[in-house]
């Protein structure tokens, strides 16, 4: 079905942060399958897990104890610093899981209509629960009757989240990105998480984060929770966990780890030992080499040298994001720039209209980040004269 406005190239390899196409021309990765291969293409270690996997046995269904699994789950939880998990195939279907949590949550407390408090300008899939939830209404469009039972806020706004919590009765949860991705790499007030900690505690709501595009080291921590001084109740990852095998994972935390039951939820594939054996490599690969820290430093690194390159040009309004999540936005529309940074081999993607989105590789190297700030910086430049 045409469901993407796909570029004119096919990659047949790849290799760290870069990639080759059928006709043998090489590419710098800077939007890792957006979020996606975080340890970078043909990961030695993740291939090695995934050959003997496969070898071994790829799927026995979650009605069986299956080895991996447990030791992903062991493994995750204690990278997350939550109590349980449940493993489905995507960041969608974590988000669902999450969302029926919350509803649980409320339905257990006699909440006749649950409400789930959501974000303007987010992202949480494409699922009819998971694309209500989403703050994008391009992504709704044509799919009415949405599902009910969501409440939307700006992102940011402390006031009027606790606007909504002076006169919602029925709200249960909050369900928010850290920073958002999808958005346009909006990066929240620091007093903003805490304050929905604080408030989520006071009312007994559920604090929901998204950290499918911050997660798995992207920012400068493990999760981009991390950061501060406070716990979710529900975090959900996919993407980067299995560093292009598809996996996706709602954790809980204190009393939410308890309200799943048998038969409240389920997954055929969720969690299988192919898709497990890849993340609990994942998981290895990170904490062995910190590579939060790379993160958090090649992040800097990058940020400071598109300041510098593109500081005195007018049309860039700013440079921002955290650790390797990182926006460049113009005054003007530039989704044209995709396919001129094609062109010149490199892999970037344009959100929200006029943000340029780099999500590079944690691997990649000073050379290729210097590549990057060189090559990213002459397109601009090109554009804005153009235009």
């Amino acid at each position: 079905m045409s469901t993407y406005n796909r570029l004119p190239v096919t990659f047949s390899r790849g290799e760290g942060a870069r990639v080759w196409d059928t006709d043998g021309k090489e590419y710098l990765d800077a939007l890792c399958g957006i979020s996606v291969t975080n340890l970078g293409h043909a990961h030695p270690d993740v291939t090695k897990a995934i050959c003997e996997q496969a070898a071994t046995l790829i799927h026995t269904s979650n009605v069986y104890g299956i080895a991996a699994q447990e030791a992903l789950g062991n493994a995750l939880t204690e990278l997350a610093g939550m109590d349980r998990v449940f493993f489905g195939n995507s960041g969608a279907e974590a988000n669902e899981a999450a969302i029926k949590l919350a509803r649980l949550h409320g339905n257990r407390k006699g909440v006749k209509s649950p409400t789930i408090v959501v974000m303007e300008s987010s992202f949480h899939g494409r699922t009819l629960a998971t694309l209500t939830a989403t703050g994008n209404r391009k992504v709704q469009a044509g799919f009415e009757p949405l599902v009910q039972g969501f409440v939307r806020i700006p992102y940011g706004d402390l006031a009027a989240l606790q606007a909504v919590a002076d006169n919602q009765p029925d709200v249960v949860a909050v369900m928010v990105e850290p920073i958002q991705g999808e958005g346009g790499i909006n990066v929240p007030p620091d007093d903003f998480l805490p304050g929905v900690r604080t408030l989520c505690t006071t009312k007994g709501w559920l604090m929901i984060l998204d950290e499918i595009q911050t997660g798995m080291a992207r920012t400068g921590k493990p999760f981009a929770y991390q950061h501060y001084d406070f716990k979710p109740d529900v975090m959900t990852v996919a993407k980067a966990l299995g560093n292009g095998v598809p996996i996706g994972a709602c954790l809980a935390h204190g009393d939410a780890a308890a309200l799943f039951g048998p038969g409240n939820h389920g997954s055929t594939f969720g969690g299988n030992p192919l898709a497990c054996a890849a993340a609990l490599t994942v998981c290895h690969a990170l904490s062995q080499d910190k590579l939060w820290e790379r993160a958090a430093s090649l992040g800097e690194y990058i940020q400071n040298g598109l300041r510098a390159a593109l500081a005195d040009l007018p049309g860039v309004i700013e440079v921002r994001g955290k650790g390797l999540m990182i926006g460049v936005q113009l005054d003007r529309p530039c989704g044209e720039l995709v396919a001129r940074a094609l062109s010149a081999g490199l892999l970037i993607n344009v959100t929200a209209d006029s943000v340029i989105r780099l999500l590079p590789p944690l691997i990649m190297s000073d050379k290729q980040a210097d590549q990057l700030i060189s090559t990213l910086g002459s397109l601009v430049q090109a554009f804005l004269s153009d235009h």
